[in-house]
């Protein structure tokens, strides 16, 4: 029996606003595409569009720089105040040079520049800060177009990032809500009997892969991704959030050699 699935990016989705209803601009986009939504849906949403409606948007003009901040703009080659917006992000940094500025942000996602970045956003000199809370968010939104629509989906905010050890950067999962983290092959047998031991496929982190080449990264202006025919995804108690997709640091092989 062939296996596949379906992705649709939502063409003329709206531009986004502070305070605007995500959940709900979704589902009147999805009828303004002809896409009906149904259970077992799965809704992957860009961050950039998640932090807009919910006031995350910022300008360095407020920003009072901390020694810190100026010790590592003078040691980056970046903005004082820039550094400052960071570290306001941050839990700890973990590299700093001239080329970049890497840090565990107070959500706990390994990231450069705490994943505020200024792209796709309307007025020049402001920055796009990640939720507050990603999944929380993804859970608002799951509810919401439950309300809307009586279907039971999933949520899953994405971002993009570098890899380590790997040019280019990929889509990953920074909250979730209804959607399985993991697809656990471990203790099950390949094609010639050995057990498996430690493949645990990070699913979230594939769909948000896959939903970047639909969504695009330029003037696409498409920040929303409906897969279908993936409703054995869907979690069923709905208690787990991204941070299980974090390691420990006494698990972490590399951050020492940073």
């Amino acid at each position: 029996m062939l296996k596949g699935f379906n992705g649709w990016a939502l063409e003329g989705f709206p531009l986004v606003k502070a305070g605007d209803d995500i959940g709900g601009m979704i589902v009147e986009t999805c009828e303004n595409n002809g896409l009906e939504l149904e259970d077992g849906d799965i809704i992957v949403i860009a961050q950039k569009v998640v932090s807009k409606a919910e006031q995350r948007v910022v300008t360095l003009s407020g920003v009072v720089p901390s020694e810190e901040a100026r010790e590592l703009a003078r040691s980056t080659g970046k903005s004082p105040r820039f550094i400052g917006l960071v570290l306001n992000e941050t839990r700890k940094v973990l590299k700093a040079s001239k080329d970049l500025l890497l840090v565990e942000d107070r959500r706990g996602l390994v990231c450069i520049n705490a994943g505020i970045d200024k792209s796709n956003v309307e007025d020049r000199g402001r920055y796009v800060l990640l939720p507050e809370d990603p999944d929380l968010s993804a859970d608002r939104c799951r509810r919401r177009i439950g309300e809307l629509t009586d279907k039971n989906v999933g949520i899953i905010v994405s971002d993009t990032y570098s890899r380590p050890f790997r040019r280019g950067q990929v889509n990953f999962a920074i909250g979730t809500a209804g959607v399985k983290l993991f697809k656990d092959y471990r203790g099950k047998r390949d094609l010639f009997g050995r057990v498996l031991k430690v493949k645990n496929v990070a699913v979230v982190d594939e769909l948000a892969a896959a939903a970047e080449l639909l969504m695009g990264q330029a003037d696409e202006s498409m920040p929303v991704v409906v897969f279908k025919k993936l409703g054995h995804l869907l979690e069923s108690n709905g208690n787990h959030n991204i941070a299980e997709l974090f390691i420990s640091e006494e698990e972490d092989l590399f951050r020492g050699v940073l």
